[in-house]
């Protein structure tokens, strides 16, 4: 057994965070400064973290390495299982040439890319994440950006940044679910608080989606779209969460703002379009090639048949229709009956106090998991695009090995996450942040995106911190509510630099190894938002806000 010490270094709180950081700085410059590709520099990081873990924090070598084991197995399952199957519905779409109609039908809305980035990054990708969320919104909305003339590095920042405002609702709410059960407050409450602070993010992400596309012009000839999607996303958001339902908050907002852009792009338009030239070769996201057109444009008008548009937006109604039913409360149900939850063989570690630890745990929901439902989804889109078995399977085949190193780097990324959590490293972070006093107002949310940066899921982050924010409201005489929501809403914001999901955004826009790249294109918007989310959450916790903060 291995019981965590959370001030090994001269029993030091601040000397022993300053030395559990270390692995995960490391990762970070050796991605964003000296350019490494992602695989290798998780793999550096996870061999710094085990010599910290071990050396300094006196964790035996093999629970350690049983630690790792489990982060590995679960950045498979459910993660990587997530992605897997979201990029082969993709490539099945490919492989039919049903991907080239839907970039038609996208491009008839509005053929400007600036607008095309607010309603597939932004309004569809939200849309993915709440219903699937862990990564598969980034993997879709990155491929259909090239598909539409994106250059990958640009299509990969639009989904990263995108994938921000969204997130604490994403996959049915689970982060907020997630949220109520460690801290033991309600998750309506919760998902109220959250559903007051990140609509202020959704007013700003598409402006900032329009000015990664067009800079400074793009901002000035387009905004009146960027407002008005933000503007109506932030209110169904908030007044979803706060009034209707938390689960479908991220479902609401996204049919909202999609309809809404495209009911302006109707009547307004731009002065000037805006759109880059790509080699049409780049579509398939460089994995493979499409095995055959549809051929079925109308000669006369150009135009694709009906029959075909309906069959290119099929998948993602399968996939709709899919999660929607898996949320019934009567099918849930029976498909939770084979979930099954068992302790890490051999793992057995005790928090500082004593007390058993539920990351040793590690939970088997075969059916519940979204990568299952978008596995019955793709099987469903197979029979729709009338596509055999043989070329459904090379498909996959393809998807496989456009992810392979990506696979890696999420594995090992997550056995870093594990090993730093269960030797007590990232509460160490934790805990020495929360002796901030009042000042911890403003640096909750820095503690929920560290927990994101991390582990990559906003999920994860909470079941990490969320008693912890708990306690550090209490020490320091503030709302457990907003410093709760405090860390999921941060959370968000670590998403887009998280290594795992940098190396998913990456191996989906064949850009393997340029990790480090995309990670140095979106830090400052990552830090930027942080920075509005801090003071945001600084004023709720004085008379200027906390109004905000419900009774």
């Amino acid at each position: 057994m291995y019981q965590q010490v959370l001030d090994p270094v001269a029993g030091s709180l601040a000397w022993s965070a300053a030395v559990a950081a270390v692995p995960l700085l490391l990762l970070f410059v050796l991605l964003g400064a000296l350019k490494m590709t992602a695989w290798k520099a998780s793999l550096i990081s996870l061999a710094v973290s085990v010599a910290v873990a071990v050396l300094v924090y006196g964790m035996p070598v093999g629970q350690t390495l049983l630690a790792a084991t489990e982060g590995a197995a679960f950045g498979f399952f459910p993660i990587l299982w997530i992605v897997i199957n979201a990029i082969w519905v993709y490539q099945m779409t490919v492989e039919t040439g049903h991907f080239d109609v839907l970039r038609r039908s996208f491009s008839s809305v509005s053929d400007d890319q600036r607008i095309q980035a607010i309603i597939i990054a932004f309004s569809f990708g939200a849309l993915i994440e709440a219903l699937a969320g862990f990564g598969t919104p980034v993997a879709v909305t990155s491929v259909m950006l090239m598909a539409l003339g994106f250059k990958p590095l640009k299509a990969a920042v639009l989904a990263l940044v995108a994938n921000t405002a969204p997130v604490a609702f994403g996959a049915m709410a689970t982060p907020i679910i997630t949220l109520g059960k460690v801290t033991g407050l309600d998750s309506d409450d919760l998902g109220a608080m959250v559903g007051r602070q990140t609509p202020i993010l959704a007013l700003l992400v598409p402006l900032a989606l329009v000015a990664i596309v067009d800079g400074k012009r793009g901002m000035r000839e387009t905004w009146p779209v960027a407002v008005i999607c933000g503007v109506v996303f932030a209110v169904a958001q908030y007044a979803t969460s706060n009034f209707l339902s938390v689960p479908l908050a991220d479902v609401v907002a996204s049919l909202l703002s999609a309809a809404a852009v495209v009911g302006v792009v109707r009547v307004w338009r731009p002065r000037n379009s805006y759109s880059e030239a790509v080699a049409a070769s780049t579509a398939t996201g460089g994995g493979g090639t499409s095995g055959g057109s549809v051929g079925t444009v109308d000669e006369l008008d150009g135009r694709d048949s009906r029959a075909d548009v309906v069959k290119a937006y099929a998948p993602y109604a399968i996939i709709i229709a899919v999660f929607v039913v898996c949320q019934i409360s009567a099918v849930k149900k029976l498909l939770e009956a084979a979930t099954f939850s068992i302790a890490w063989p051999g793992l057995n570690v005790v928090t500082a106090d004593g007390e058993p630890l539920s990351l040793t745990k590690f939970s088997l929901n075969l059916l519940t998991t979204p990568g299952t439902q978008m596995l019955i989804a793709g099987l469903l889109t197979m029979i729709a695009l009338r596509l055999s078995a043989p070329r459904a399977l090379k498909a996959y085949g393809v998807t496989l090995h456009q992810l392979r190193w990506a696979i890696v780097t999420v594995m090992t990324v997550l056995a870093l996450a594990f090993v730093m959590n269960l030797s007590g490293q990232t509460i160490t972070l934790g805990t020495w942040m929360a002796g901030a006093g009042t000042a911890f107002a403003l640096l909750s949310p820095i503690l929920g995106w560290l927990g994101v940066a991390v582990t990559g899921s906003d999920t994860s982050a909470n079941s990490l911190f969320g008693a912890l924010q708990v306690t550090a409201a209490d020490q320091a005489g503030l709302s457990q509510l907003l410093m709760a929501a405090s860390n999921s809403s941060g959370g968000v914001l670590g998403k887009m630099i998280s290594p795992q999901n940098l190396a998913i955004a990456a191996a989906a826009v064949g850009l393997d190894g340029k990790e480090g790249e995309i990670f140095r294109r979106v830090v400052l918007w990552s830090l930027g938002f942080l920075v509005l989310m801090c003071a945001l959450s600084a004023l709720q916790a004085t008379p200027v806000l906390s109004w905000m903060v419900p009774s």
